[in-house]
């Protein structure tokens, strides 16, 4: 996401980085390139003066130009005007009641911008988090819409309402919240109809739905690859029915970040979810900070860290610790680890929040294609094979390259990586320089 403009910035922030002192030219030379960038990211034309003006006028200040680091200086003033634009340290927690009571989450947008695939997602984020949650199923327009939502009802394991027959969506908002109360369902999610183009007709819809809904939440779902046109949708969602947050899909896709970066100035309302992937769990929580780190290519620690988490538990993680001291890491526990960060999200993903690593390394930079081979050979050993790697000699090789689909030499690869892995990691577990060199490595 945001490739180019964060090629651009990482380029303006390397240049003024690099200079013991920087003059007004400098500066100025500098913001009017961040005003391309911007102009170019299909950034509002009016946020972008705002952004510009702003940055100018701290920048030219003796704070900045007589630092002893100008150009860190500068650095920090674009990265916290960046967190202001995408919205500072606003909550983008959703209003939820508590689980005596019924939350109602009405989803809106335009068609084809992917609100019945968030709701989904949604769904699946919110029972993750112990709640329970009913779908509804009021897009009453698009052919196979309730399929496709009680498809992916089943998917994320929450039940779909559903009246068939009924032509009224309203009608059917009601008599769904009606059931979540009698069945003490504490979260439902009404996926709405679209229209190709903005109508009088869908409004007044999603009026009548909003009216006899009366929604805690009203979410705007873009596709923020249509750019400044889902900022100008979301001012006709805002005045005509109120948004209360916004969903923005198909956030990985973003190569510019022009949605992104206007939708929030514009419109006054917060981004509170974006749309990172096509599987159930690539719906992330918003954060300003972490988002403006990531755009100017600075990497996103945290993020990677919450990742690196939700793979493991603390009684894992302990339990990894003390094979690896006592060197009884074996290919059982390397294979865990390749299926953990396959897990963690694509190689391009995990690559933006490495600091320093956009523009530096590529996909192409990650053998992907050889972490599978890995795994196919690995999958083809025997249990006693993976706890004792140094037995596997030529004909237990032949065996497992014909197993797994590879080459002899393919299996001897593996097995010299896998030698060299478990000496580098006994020496980093008994070396408290080489941990704390690996943890400054990822910022920490």
């Amino acid at each position: 996401m945001f490739d180019s403009i964060t090629a651009k910035f990482s380029g303006i922030m390397r240049t003024l980085s690099g200079k013991g002192k920087i003059s007004e030219k400098n500066v100025r030379d500098a913001v009017e390139e961040i005003k391309e960038a911007l102009l170019d990211a299909d950034v509002n034309l009016r946020v972008v003066r705002r952004f510009v003006n702003s940055t100018l006028d701290e920048a030219l200040g003796e704070k900045v130009l007589q630092s002893v680091n100008p150009g860190q200086q500068f650095t920090k003033i674009v990265y916290d005007k960046m967190v202001q634009l995408l919205g500072g340290d606003e909550s983008s927690t959703l209003n939820l009641k508590g689980k005596d009571a019924t939350t109602v989450i009405l989803l809106m947008g335009l068609q084809g911008s992917g609100k019945t695939t968030a709701a989904h997602k949604l769904a699946y984020r919110l029972k993750k988090d112990g709640r329970s949650v009913m779908l509804v199923a009021a897009d009453l327009v698009r052919p196979a819409a309730i399929t496709q939502l009680q498809v992916l009802g089943e998917k994320a394991g929450v039940p779909v309402f559903t009246i068939p027959g009924e032509k009224d969506p309203a009608a059917v908002a009601e008599k769904a919240i009606a059931k979540a109360r009698h069945d003490l369902i504490d979260t439902v999610i009404i996926d709405t109809s679209g229209r190709m183009h903005l109508d009088q007709a869908l409004m007044e819809e999603i009026q009548r739905v909003a009216k006899v809904s009366r929604p805690d939440e009203t979410l705007f779902v873009a596709d923020a690859m249509t750019g400044q046109s889902a900022v100008d949708i979301a001012k006709e969602f805002e005045e005509k029915v109120g948004i209360s947050g916004v969903i923005l899909t198909k956030f990985d896709s973003d190569t510019r970040g022009g949605a992104a970066l206007s939708l929030r100035s514009v419109v006054g309302k917060p981004i509170k979810f974006i749309g990172t992937g096509e599987k159930m769990e690539d719906l992330e929580v918003f954060h300003a900070d972490r988002i403006a780190s990531r755009i100017l290519g600075m990497g996103d620690v945290v993020s990677l860290v919450e990742k690196a988490q939700e793979q493991y538990d603390q009684a894992e993680a302990e339990k990894l610790q003390k094979k690896m001291e006592k060197n009884t890491f074996d290919l059982q526990d390397y294979l865990d680890q390749l299926e953990k960060v396959g897990n963690m999200g694509s190689a391009d993903k995990l690559i933006e929040m490495i600091p320093g690593a956009k523009g530096n390394i590529s996909e192409d930079d990650i053998d992907l294609k050889g972490l599978e081979k890995e795994k196919a050979i690995i999958k083809s050993m025997t249990r006693f094979e993976k706890e004792n790697y140094r037995i596997i000699g030529p004909s237990r090789r032949k065996r497992i390259a014909k197993g797994s689909g590879t080459s002899v030499a393919d299996v001897a690869r593996l097995l010299k990586k896998f030698e060299k892995s478990k000496l580098m990691m006994r020496k980093i577990m008994t070396n408290k320089k080489l941990q704390a060199a690996f943890l400054k490595q990822l910022g920490m």
